[in-house]
């Protein structure tokens, strides 16, 4: 297929703010490799950051809904959530290699590299989740006691817990096709197949829990049960587009054939992806064991507040994975140092946004709290954990788009190993200490996080200057 022949030429291009903003909710066949960063970065980063909204909107609906059981319910959701982190990491791990190959062979003009790249990437993801599935449906119950649950949560939680797991190949193969879509420069698609994936799960997933209509009543075991259906739905969709749909290549039946120097690039892009995204998750279940010491009130008021604090960092989620995507195609058609400048002006732009929101989360903390919280101590820890997440919401937007930029380059271990020294080396350990050793509860992990991510922005802003990332070959 001949990229000359889709893309606008220059004189066809209309740069008004309504035809971008257009471009950016119903897609576009833009060059990035060309033409003004600003623009690139608002057509990337718009449908990625209501993207990611939309993903975390799973958690969002699942929380609102199941809060109204009680807090083991919560704690049950909690609990398996943190377990999730894990399958999150592989799955985002391995779509950092799908992104970086992808967007790598679309900057190239290579069509035919860019459909074996989804193709090898489909095939690692539904390996790792028949893996993960098998372990979370046999092992259900022993992960909830790890996890510190008591009997009780365990018993009411064994189910909701094994069709998570289980059903996690959903989560991959979401995972995996939008990372296909945004590696290719399609953003647009991946955002509708998310809302489309959530609008299901909202109408489903309270329809389970409370037995509307003629669905019956599952209390938390319903939440599962509809969250899966609607990445069930979403999955449908994504393929159906990827398969079918207008996009910048073509997927046809030799691309299935295994091209194993192909796939080895790809796992060895994407294992350290998946190494740098479970140290961060499990630095997540650390926090979760260092707060599951002050009860189930602490544990749901924590998982409460980390929730909004994600969603409301979801900006800087798309704004960085619009700098990947800039990066990998800029490297691929030999612009390093134009691939660097989308990187500092995303950058910039991800420090204004979250800081105003830091603001607002810092004055309004309470009240965001109270939308959530059901009982008082619970509604106390979580405001808490707003407040002080929120204070460095600056270096949280710094730190995420840099990261992402090292992994658009296919330099996955560079981050990699910033993640394993400051998380593990560092922020668990202060989390302990200020928590217990200082006496400080909850409140003390609360500011390890906000400290940690601090210091990891510090540290990737001196890293990335160096310029070795641009070096990097996938």
């Amino acid at each position: 297929m001949s990229f000359e022949a889709q893309a606008p030429s220059a004189g066809a291009i209309d740069n008004s703010f309504w035809s971008i903003l257009r471009e950016a909710v119903w897609g576009t066949q833009r060059d990035f490799t060309k033409g003004g960063l600003g623009v690139a970065i608002f057509i990337l980063a718009v449908p990625m950051i209501v993207e990611m909204m939309a993903e975390s909107l799973f958690a969002i609906v699942d929380i609102f809904f199941v809060s109204r059981l009680g807090s083991g319910s919560v704690a049950v959701v909690s609990i398996t959530e943190s377990m999730m982190y894990l399958i999150y990491s592989v799955a985002i791990g391995l779509s950092i290699g799908a992104t970086a190959t992808v967007a790598r062979r679309i900057g190239e003009k290579d069509a035919e590299g860019a459909a074996r790249a989804a193709t090898h990437s489909l095939y690692l993801g539904a390996l790792a989740s028949l893996v993960l599935g098998a372990i979370g449906v046999i092992f259900a119950s022993q992960i909830l006691r790890a996890m510190g649950a008591d009997e009780s949560v365990v018993a009411e939680g064994t189910t909701f817990t094994r069709i998570m797991l289980g059903g996690n190949v959903v989560v991959m193969f979401l995972f995996m096709l939008n990372a296909i879509f945004r590696g290719a420069g399609d953003a647009a698609i991946a955002m509708r197949v998310l809302w489309f994936a959530n609008i299901m799960n909202i109408i489903i997933a309270p329809c389970f829990i409370f037995g509307l209509w003629f669905f019956p009543q599952l209390g938390v075991t319903g939440a599962a049960i509809g969250t899966t259906i609607g990445r069930g739905l979403g999955v449908l969709f994504a393929g159906y587009k990827l398969f079918f749909g207008e996009k910048r290549f073509q997927i046809h039946k030799q691309h299935w054939s295994i091209d194993w120097a192909r796939m080895w690039m790809l796992i060895k892009v994407s294992a350290p992806g998946i190494l740098q995204f479970f140290i961060q998750t499990a630095s997540w279940i650390g926090l979760v064991r260092v707060v599951t010491g002050f009860g189930t009130q602490a544990i749901a008021g924590y998982q409460i507040g980390i929730r909004v604090i994600i969603f409301a960092l979801l900006p800087s989620v798309g704004l960085a994975n619009a700098a990947a995507t800039l990066v990998g195609q800029n490297l691929g058609a030999g612009q390093p140092e134009r691939a660097e400048r989308a990187v500092w002006k995303a950058t910039l732009y991800n420090c204004i946004v979250q800081t105003a929101i830091g603001v607002v989360f810092v004055v309004f903390s309470g009240q965001i709290a109270g939308i959530f919280a059901t009982e008082p101590e619970e509604y106390a820890f979580a405001a808490s954990a707003i407040r002080i997440i929120a204070y460095g919401f600056f270096f949280y937007a710094c730190g995420m788009v840099l990261e992402t930029a090292f992994n658009g380059a296919g330099d996955t271990w560079t981050p990699t190993w910033i993640n394993f020294f400051i998380f593990w080396l560092f922020e668990i350990p202060l989390a302990y200490l200020l928590a217990y050793g200082f006496q400080m509860g909850p409140i003390g992990a609360f500011w390890a996080i906000t400290i940690s991510f601090s210091l990891l922005a510090v540290v990737s802003a001196l890293l990335f200057r160096r310029g070795k990332w641009k070096q990097k070959v996938v």
